[in-house]
């Protein structure tokens, strides 16, 4: 008897393992791609920030975030659909999609605005008392430019281009942790950033030297730079208020918008419920423990810095908010 039935109770247990495995919508989120930037730098945060705040996590998508080389590498990646999102320079996606790139004339219309993020400016560290005052005083020095495929290298190429130094100087493509210890070991003259301030690497730097800052919006004027580049503005670095240690006067400088862009093909309903989450009382407090440079985050400020086409779903939040008429 026990023998007859014991089929009967395989099948029994398999029908119910079934019913208990196989539960509506449990389906795997689809994988969403997040192009970040070098490891503990700004890009990468924002997208860590994002990906890891709950409501953001509760989405039917599953965001991942990968490190990279920073602005221009995102702008590539979330072009060819690599990514579905990126952290990119403003500059940069209306340069990309105009086909204006330095050494690169493709034109990368695949990337859309999604919101503004916050503004970074250039940032160029020498020790004090080398008697460095202007990007024209580092001919046939040492200079460390930032990573290959990032923001940073990408406008000192543009920078130092316009002025005549960047094929004068030994370029050293390295992160700015590694440019700050190069600073300190006499194996580089300068160390280039474009980042938020302030810069753990600079600060960095400063605790081991005696630094100083060029400043680098006089020469953007002597030299007619702002003439030629309209999307770049200057900009004081509040350096005066002690974070860079020896620095006691604020920096004049120029800087770019920092954008939240994502591909053509990125899910409407994703970018749109991603900013619903994010810009909240709650979600933008969320962003600030994270990094406060994120403070610049506001629904007022959406929009700062993006003139190129908004991301469908972009477009019908801030349509909501009333930030876009």
């Amino acid at each position: 008897m026990k023998k007859r039935f014991l089929p009967i109770l395989l099948c029994v247990s398999l029908v119910l393992m079934l019913s208990v495995t196989i539960v509506p919508g449990a389906a795997a989120k689809k994988l969403i791609i997040f192009a970040g930037g070098p490891a503990g730098g700004t890009f990468q945060i924002v997208g860590q920030a994002i990906a890891t705040y709950k409501p953001v996590k509760a989405l039917n998508y599953n965001i991942k975030v990968q490190s990279s080389g920073g602005s221009t590498e995102n702008l590539r990646k979330v072009n060819s659909g690599k990514a579905h999102f990126g952290t990119v320079y403003s500059g940069h996606v209306f340069a990309g999609r105009e086909g204006l790139m330095v050494n690169d004339s493709r034109k990368y219309t695949n990337v859309m605005a999604v919101s503004y993020l916050y503004e970074a400016p250039a940032q160029l560290v020498v020790l004090k008392g080398a008697g460095i005052k202007s990007v024209k005083d580092l001919v046939g020095k040492r200079v460390a430019v930032g990573p290959a495929g990032s923001g940073a290298f990408s406008y000192c190429e543009m920078f130092f281009t316009h002025l005549g130094v960047w094929d004068k100087i030994e370029r050293n493509a390295i992160s700015y942790n590694a440019g700050a210890d190069a600073l300190s070991n006499n194996q580089v003259e300068a160390l280039w950033l474009f980042t938020a301030y302030p810069s753990s690497a600079v600060i960095q730097a400063a605790t081991m030297n005696s630094i100083a800052m060029v400043d680098l919006d006089a020469d953007a004027k002597k030299y007619g730079f702002y003439d030629k580049y309209k999307n770049f503005q200057p900009f004081t670095i509040p350096t005066s208020d002690g974070r860079y240690r020896g620095i006691t006067e604020d920096v004049n400088s120029w800087r770019d918008t920092t954008l939240l862009v994502a591909n053509t093909k990125t899910p409407d309903d994703l970018v749109f419920d991603m900013l619903k989450a994010i810009y909240t009382p709650e979600g933008l407090k969320w962003m600030v423990a994270q990094k406060k440079t994120f403070k610049a985050m506001a629904l007022e400020k959406g929009l700062k810095g993006v003139a190129t086409p908004l991301h469908p779903g972009a477009e019908k939040f801030w349509k909501e908010m009333g930030v876009l008429k």
